[in-house]
């Protein structure tokens, strides 16, 4: 009997909107197949890729306004999902609320099989030991004397960041809006705000203890002492694990944006997209742009070849990604439901997809086909 072939590897690109969750493959990353919608009216603001087992698991936060929030996945790069009957996020009886919004699934590292983390709202952390089927509450940032005081950003209370270290276990990084970064270092159990240095300029403290609006928290490839930060107005790179922040944003044109991408394998580059803040939340002068660094935020390049102009939307803080292919992958889409994709870390972009609803998350992945 003749054996199967060999499953090609090629990419994967999955594109959360408002209105339901598009999946793409392709051998080139040049020209997508995509499906979808997937969970047409469902409001898709997570979204999370586990190639961890040797398989593809895709992990979706979902939202109906009819059946509320959950977590569903599948196995089969989407042909078929799974929903657990009671949820995959319940909160527990005394804490007397419910789940709003699944903001964030992320994997860990490879050599912590099984355990996905996902940041929700209210400002909630969780963890799962069984891939994602289902989690478990934080308590310890739950039960934290300055929950009381987190407030909400325009999107809501997000926990939108949540960044275990590949180096130790113990070592898990968190930024919500509007709370700021608090990090833990014995695995959860208790929690430390970690913003010296990030500004607050809405608040009468301009560098409080807590408090910062952090749109997006991203960790370097090779030190994961260093992580980047892009914030309500400022760009920060720490290289003590959160202990102090200093400010990247000398080159930028403008140092608002909600979105920090790191590179999968080379220090000091990272990728954000600025917008122009506070009252006007569009690219500056109408024109989007992605800007790299590569040497840890001394210096910036603009990179706009393929991306449409005008265009005056906004990139939201899950809605770009990077790949772990070479050259590395750049993705992002806009609240104008455009979806670009690059090849070669952002030197060159292509419109893949179009007319969507607003782009919530995208996250790529190279995946067995």
């Amino acid at each position: 009997m003749s054996e199967s072939p060999a499953p090609k590897t090629g990419h994967l690109l999955a594109v959360g909107t408002k209105k339901g969750l598009w999946l793409g493959t392709s051998t080139d990353r040049k020209t997508y197949t995509f499906t979808g919608p997937h969970f047409l009216m469902h409001e898709i603001p997570s979204i999370g890729i586990d190639t961890r087992n040797g398989g593809t698991r895709i992990l979706v936060g979902l939202r109906s306004e009819h059946w509320g929030p959950t977590v569903a996945h599948s196995d089969d790069l989407g042909a078929t999902w799974t929903e657990p009957e009671h949820g995959a996020i319940t909160f527990p009886a005394d804490t007397e609320t419910a789940l709003e919004r699944v903001w964030q699934i992320q994997p860990d590292s490879a050599d912590r099989p099984g355990v996905v983390w996902a940041g929700c709202e209210p400002i909630s952390v969780w963890k799962s030991t069984d891939g994602g089927e289902h989690f478990e509450l934080n308590r310890g940032l739950w039960d934290h004397p300055h929950r009381t005081e987190w407030g909400a950003g325009f999107g809501g209370a997000a926990a939108h960041t949540v960044l275990p270290s590949p180096a130790d276990p113990n070592t898990i990084h968190v930024a919500m809006s509007t709370g700021g970064v608090y990090r833990s270092t014995d695995a959860g159990a208790t929690w430390q705000p970690r913003n010296l240095g990030i500004g607050a300029d809405f608040m009468p403290d301009e560098v409080p203890e807590f408090g910062q609006c952090v749109h997006k928290v991203a960790r370097d490839a090779n030190n994961p002492d260093t992580l980047y930060a892009q914030n309500h107005g400022g760009v920060y790179r720490t290289d003590d694990n959160g202990d102090s922040w200093n400010s990247i944003a000398a080159g930028l044109p403008a140092d608002f944006g909600f979105t920090i991408l790191t590179h999968p394998r080379r220090s000091g580059t990272a990728w954000v997209v600025p917008i122009k803040a506070d009252s006007e939340r569009i690219p500056p002068q109408g024109r989007l742009a992605v800007h790299r660094t590569d040497d840890a935020g001394a210096s910036w390049a603009r990179f706009d070849d393929g991306i449409s102009e005008p265009d005056f939307n906004v990139v939201l803080r899950d809605a770009a990604a990077v790949d772990t292919a070479e050259p590395v992958g750049v993705y992002f889409g806009t609240r104008g439901g455009s979806v670009y994709a690059s090849a070669d870390e952002g030197a060159h972009f292509a419109e893949v997809l179009a007319h969507l609803p607003d782009v919530l998350c995208v996250r790529a992945a190279v995946v067995a086909l």
